[in-house]
């Protein structure tokens, strides 16, 4: 029976930092991962330049930038009347860009891998629980493995945490549609959040080609978004949509003894407004310091609070365009009116989308 040191279920943005971060300093890691990539993920495509200190740590963002993608040198508020709320976004080597997760997430799984990370995919987790030696005794399709450590990092119906009993029950509030469809013409360096009266829309590019189209309404109302998208955009009624379920959970404690959760797995943020990438990254980087400080005989319940402590503050002052994009569907009159009020650009937007695109939180 294979015996590691921590076992990574899931292998997105979160999964693949923390497995590679925790190869990196000689620990035995493995990834266990359901599907085969690459492959598309529901998501707004957006790497926040907050990410690009933990890319560059990764030694993966020169690559990352090889790829095809788009630069986005601004983010435009658009109010249900068609007023522009224009915020500029940092530019240069660290400015916020649009990638397919396809690319992405590919890239940072192979980084893994170079740093030594047995990765498994097309591989299911069907059952794990601890051993009398306080290993966690994983069970895979036709295999057992032991690890010391087990982290979830596998998204927002994390199976980890649904084993463990600690899965919240979701809100269906809301539905989602993602598309990556023709770019627009002219369409410019610029994601959209758009307020529309079923909801919202998020546009971004994502190379010179394609556009991210995606659309959150109610379930009444996301076929009258549909339509929206299909006249404003040129599509067809045979234009195929990516969905998720759920948009909104409760979090899970990330740090319990010798388990951690990260990422979505952890928190679940808007899918479509740039910041769960940041928090995918951060939240693997935080978590792979502490499993080795673990792992290297430093104090245990000290580690997982400090773990837990960063965790927090990762997210304090961060969450208000989450907020934003939940109103615009629920009450998308009302956020379309706060966009047009003279204080909201100079007091709350710009200040507010400056401090998301800098890194922030504790440092563990």
């Amino acid at each position: 029976m294979e015996v590691v040191d921590v076992a990574i279920v899931g292998g997105g943005p979160a999964g693949s930092t923390c497995a590679a971060f925790c190869a990196k300093a000689g620990l035995r890691t493995l990834v266990i991962e359901r599907e085969k990539f690459p492959r598309e993920k529901v998501c707004g495509d957006c790497i926040n330049p907050a990410c690009w200190p933990v890319l560059e740590q990764l030694e993966v963002a020169r690559e990352i930038r090889k790829a095809p993608h788009g630069v986005l040198d601004a983010v435009e508020f658009i109010s249900i009347g068609g007023e522009k709320l224009h915020v500029d976004l940092p530019r240069g080597d660290h400015a916020e860009i649009a990638i397919k997760r396809s690319l992405f997430d590919h890239l940072l799984l192979n980084r893994a891998r170079a740093l030594g990370a047995e990765v498994r995919e097309e591989t299911t987790l069907i059952g794990f629980d601890r051993t009398s030696a306080g290993y966690w005794k994983i069970d895979i399709v036709r295999e057992t493995v032991l690890a010391h450590v087990v982290v979830g990092a596998d998204g927002r119906n994390s199976t980890v945490a649904r084993l463990r009993n600690l899965l919240p029950r979701p809100e269906r509030e809301r539905v989602a549609l993602q598309a990556h469809i023709p770019l627009p013409r002219n369409f410019g360096n610029r994601v959209v959040l758009q307020f529309l009266p079923e909801g919202y829309s998020g546009q971004a590019p994502v190379n010179d080609r394609e556009l991210n189209l995606c659309l959150v309404g109610t379930p009444p109302t996301i076929s009258s978004l549909r339509t929206w998208a299909e006249k404003n955009f040129n599509l067809g009624a045979d234009q195929q949509w990516r969905t998720i379920t759920p948009l909104t959970r409760d979090p899970i404690p990330a740090a319990h003894e010798n388990l951690f959760f990260i990422g979505d797995a952890a928190r679940v943020v808007e899918p479509f407004t740039g910041e769960g990438i940041y928090y995918a990254l951060r939240s693997g980087e935080m978590a792979a310091k502490a499993i080795v400080k673990i792992l290297r005989g430093e104090d245990r319940e000290s580690t997982v609070r400090e773990f837990a402590r960063a965790h927090r503050a990762m997210y304090r002052g961060r969450l208000w365009i989450n907020q934003l994009a939940r109103a615009a569907v629920l009450s998308p009159r009302f956020a379309s009116v706060l966009l047009q009020l003279p204080i909201v650009p100079r007091i709350l937007l710009r200040p507010m989308t400056g401090r998301i695109t800098q890194a922030t939180g504790a440092r563990l």
